[in-house]
């Protein structure tokens, strides 16, 4: 028996439940020599400005135990550059395209995505509310802020609207039910972690801005967390992701409450891990016999 992979998120129909993570594979197309692109499930960009962005000065990458930390500072070519030549390579791959957005104002999220709801070939919109405002706070930490943020784009995306919260907060699941009840249609659990971490030879921070994201496996536990708690309270479905290495990580995130997966430090460790936790999910669920994905999401309270 083969178990059928194929899962639907907020309309979107998937050959199986893994994408990339955002920030972690480029524009998506890039690494098209290295594997097979069509396998995966969908292909989610990295963040897309409304103007183009140099990012943070160097260093703004450190390995750290079973992690990383980055401060990468949303560099990209803007949204213009971006449909005039990544989306169209994106859209001859053949999978669902989610193009991740920022800004620093509702304005400037609304106004990127009516520049891409021209353009043909985009899955949905995942929302990155875990960068900063034009007061230097966190967009989905200030629940007004996000709420005008996912309404305002809502009014002008003609695909689904996935928001991408942050972990640093008390009650994900409050967080994950304010953005359903703001029109979301699903949500993106969890971003990397604060943290910092120290040169001892230099004594100097390993990051040009101190402090950074934390990615990998260490976050795992805390982000499975995240999705089962948030998995509780909202009707709309959830990409889990953080600390996806192997194909057991991404069951324990679908077994949580996670419909997709998306899969970030260890693409960056071997593109290939991408395809090889597609196989290694689909071994799993021949050993126990089971023959859709669709049945273990949300099944952990239930065996």
């Amino acid at each position: 028996m083969i178990p059928n992979l194929s899962v639907n998120f907020a309309g979107i129909k998937l050959k199986n439940p893994v994408l990339t993570a955002s920030g972690t594979f480029g524009y998506g197309y890039e690494l098209a020599d290295l594997i097979p692109l069509e396998k995966l499930g969908g292909i989610v960009t990295k963040t897309i400005t409304l103007e183009p962005r140099a990012g943070n000065l160097q260093p703004r990458i450190a390995e750290v135990a079973s992690g990383m930390l980055n401060t990468i500072g949303l560099q990209n070519i803007g949204v213009k550059a971006f449909v005039e030549e990544p989306l169209e390579k994106l859209n001859k791959i053949g999978v669902p395209v989610v193009v991740s957005v920022a800004g620093a104002a509702v304005s400037e999220y609304v106004e990127t995505v009516k520049i891409l709801g021209r353009q043909n070939g985009i899955s949905a919109i995942e929302l990155n509310l875990s960068c900063p405002n034009l007061k230097k706070k966190i967009i989905c930490h200030d629940l007004l802020l996000m709420q005008d943020v996912i309404r305002g784009v809502k009014k002008v995306s003609k695909v689904p609207v996935i928001a991408k919260l942050s972990p640093l907060v008390t009650d994900i699941s409050e967080l994950a039910l304010t953005a359903q009840n703001a029109g979301a249609d699903g949500v993106t659990l969890a971003n990397t972690y604060p943290a910092m971490a120290i040169d001892i030879r230099t004594f100097k921070p390993k990051l040009s801005t101190v402090k950074g994201g934390m990615s990998g496996a260490c976050v795992k536990p805390m982000s499975v967390r995240c999705v089962y708690d948030a998995y509780q309270s909202v009707k709309i479905p959830i990409i889990g992701c953080g600390g996806i290495m192997t194909g057991e990580d991404a069951v324990e995130f679908i077994l949580a409450g996670a419909t997709v997966v998306s899969v970030g430090s260890s693409s960056l460790v071997s593109p290939g891990n991408l395809i090889k936790v597609i196989d290694e999910i689909e071994s799993i669920l021949r050993g126990k016999n089971i023959k859709s994905i669709r049945e273990v999401i949300g099944s952990v309270n239930t065996v």
